[in-house]
């Protein structure tokens, strides 16, 4: 039963309803990070004791089983301080619209490294037409073999290996002719001869 301040008559304690609701909040809380992939959890302020557990949700695929984990978790989050909660929904909320253009991002990469598997070199020039410093050679060879690994069921080293040279390029904008220190691709800062300009 819940008790009373005798000067105002008001309860003490949140009620029933109350409790439920906060208990439904953070169990929400708990499925949307063991949803998440390590390094978007890396990124948020969760305390790191709480990170085996989330881990341990993520692994499991047994419904009941992850069900039962699910709750574990939330039980274990509800242990944490309001302010601690506070601070991973707001994360949540800032990071929203970042996961969603990472996501987007996945999925490009992954549509192109089917197209360049099934099309070859017609896709990989589309690419190159968008992106003109991809190292075509590497990507070309890099496709060749994820095809053949496809064919001969062999493991995707070289499938992955696209998809995250993939990722890197599409990550650089339509275009950029600049290297990675900033520098114009095909400046140069000696006359054709080699030599400096003039002092």
């Amino acid at each position: 039963m819940r008790g009373k301040d005798p000067e105002t008559g008001e309860f003490l304690s949140p009620s029933r309803s109350q409790q439920r609701r906060e208990a439904l909040e953070v169990l929400e809380l708990a499925r949307q990070l063991s949803g998440m992939t390590p390094q978007q959890v890396a990124r948020l302020p969760v305390p790191e004791h709480l990170v085996p557990h989330i881990d341990e949700t993520r692994r499991i695929t047994s419904h009941i089983a992850h069900k039962r984990q699910l709750q574990f978790l939330a039980k274990q989050m509800r242990k944490e301080d309001d302010e601690v909660l506070e601070a991973i929904r707001d994360a949540l909320d800032e990071h929203g619209d970042a996961a969603r253009v990472e996501a987007a991002q996945l999925h490009r990469a992954e549509a192109w490294r089917d197209r360049l598997i099934s099309d070859g070199d017609a896709a990989l020039a589309e690419l190159l037409d968008a992106y003109p410093r991809a190292d075509r050679q590497h990507l070309r060879q890099l496709a060749r073999n994820a095809h053949d690994e496809r064919l001969k069921n062999k493991p995707p080293h070289a499938y992955r290996e696209l998809f995250r040279e993939l990722r890197t390029l599409l990550a650089q904008p339509e275009g950029a002719t600049t290297d990675e220190d900033g520098f114009d691709a095909d400046w140069d800062d000696t006359d054709a001869d080699g030599s400096d300009d003039a002092r």
